[in-house]
């Protein structure tokens, strides 16, 4: 798992070939797009935490450690560095406002246990029972909806500051087209950049704050507090995050030619158990990340060294608490813009996944699903039963399934409607095409900058 054969010589790949997990460059080179995978999750992993108020610091250490987590339990051969999951951040922000930080964190503990006991039984049962749970009409509406359940918030901070909200917002746009490879794929962070040097010059910056933060120490942890009224908040969450981590195995074993498909099942319970340890002590949960396939799309660089790099480097700015201080000084215009898109990203995923696989709205089982589902999300939709909550992104989730599988059992005993059986049309391309899908391939969502997804 540590060992990793020299490709080539070290310095070149050939036309036609990749290197692979198991594989390196050169350390320096490989040093090199280690720190560039850091560039490439950057943007995604910070913007999470300031949004929800979480300590940046801390969540980009939960990063470092839940890629080390999810190296070592996939055994070195899938290639992935584990970042913030834009799906929790409307939990998050519910949760937060009725029971404080302490109680939001219990809720991504109990999404990342779900995920992980999920991952425990994909390992043995394989992911055939997921895709019948989950065709891609459910999946596609769960990630829309969970996107356009977020859209008042991205208001909310882009009318605080429009100037640089817009700034911010054309900037995405404009780079995203404008450059080819790393720079085009990094929209997002260079739209944070420039909106951020014009909230300088407009002296929305605040920075007493990393004045007085120290150099070196320990990023700040907090305990989680337990609210069951919370779990309908978080659980549907899960969802998303099993479709983002089965579409990730698939684009890399696609892109390096082999069959990752018995390891799915670890990366789940990777990614479960790496949420736990995020929310165990005031992180984001996390999820593979597009971003980063599409770095290693870009490079033909698939070895896992580089992974460990990455962790190594962020886990070591996350103990510069003046560091992480200085992350926390972007201001909600900023926010505002990059949610703009990034919120809009993750609706639009949604409906990618839709016509990626070919999904026939003229089948009124698929055109209720979606319909319903989608209203309730957007106008987020409440419901109070005893001490539980249960609002929008809980409610079109749960409204997506039942309607698609009550629906379809129904019209299968009285055959009254066309039946889509839920099959995707081409294998596997509806897990692919997620949250953090920012390309073809899946650049994540996450091809931050590029076309994130992420949930993230």
């Amino acid at each position: 798992m540590l060992k990793w054969h020299l490709h080539g010589d070290g310095k070149t790949i050939r036309a036609g070939e990749v290197v692979a997990p198991g594989e390196r460059l050169t350390w320096p080179r490989t040093i090199g797009i280690g720190v560039q995978h850091v560039v490439a999750m950057f943007g995604a992993t910070f913007l999470v935490p300031l949004i929800t108020g979480f300590p940046p610091a801390t969540t980009l250490f939960f990063s470092g450690i839940g890629t080390i987590l999810f190296l070592v339990t996939t055994a070195g051969k899938i290639p992935s560095y584990l970042g913030s999951s834009f799906a929790f951040i409307a939990p998050i922000a519910a949760a937060t406002s009725q029971h404080g930080p302490a109680g939001a964190l219990g809720g991504v503990v109990m999404a990342g246990a779900v995920l992980a006991l999920i991952g425990a039984i994909v390992n043995f049962a394989g992911t055939r029972w997921i895709q019948v749970l989950m065709p891609p009409i459910v999946t596609g509406a769960i990630v829309a909806l969970i996107g356009l359940n977020l859209i008042p918030s991205a208001k909310d901070n882009f009318t605080a500051a429009p100037v640089t909200a817009l700034v911010t917002l054309i900037t995405i746009i404009v780079v995203t087209v404008l450059f080819k490879g790393i720079l085009g794929r990094l929209s997002i962070l260079v739209g944070v950049v420039a909106g951020y040097l014009v909230a300088m010059l407009r002296g929305e910056v605040d920075y007493q704050a990393m004045r007085d933060a120290d150099w070196v120490g320990l990023p700040p942890f907090q305990l989680p507090e337990f609210h069951l009224s919370v779990a309908g908040l978080f659980i549907p969450v899960v969802l998303v995050l099993v479709a983002e981590n089965i579409g990730h195995v698939k684009s890399v074993a696609l892109m390096t030619n082999r069959n990752l498909d018995p390891l799915t099942g670890r990366a789940l319970m990777a990614d479960g158990l790496a949420t736990v340890l995020a929310g165990t002590g005031g992180g984001s949960g996390t999820t593979t990340y597009a971003e980063n396939i599409g770095v290693m799309a870009a490079t033909r660089v698939y070895s896992t060294a580089a992974y460990w790099v990455a962790a190594i480097t962020a886990l070591l700015l996350s103990f510069s608490p003046k560091f992480g201080a200085l992350i926390a000084t972007v201001p909600a215009g900023v926010l505002g813009g990059a949610a703009t898109v990034l919120y809009g990203m993750i609706g639009v995923l949604g409906v990618r996944i839709w016509v990626q696989n070919r999904v026939d709205f003229a089948n009124p089982i698929n055109l209720t699903t979606a319909a319903v589902s989608l209203v309730i999300g957007i106008a987020n939709y409440t419901w109070i039963v005893g001490a539980l909550t249960f609002e929008g992104i809980a409610l079109g989730t749960g409204s997506a399934l039942l309607i698609y599988h009550g629906m379809t059992l129904i019209a299968r005993w009285r055959g009254t409607a066309g039946m889509d059986d839920g099959e995707p049309h081409h294998e596997g391309r509806h897990a692919a095409a997620t949250v953090e899908d920012g390309e073809a391939v899946g650049d994540g969502t996450d091809g931050v900058g590029a076309k994130p997804s992420k949930l993230g």
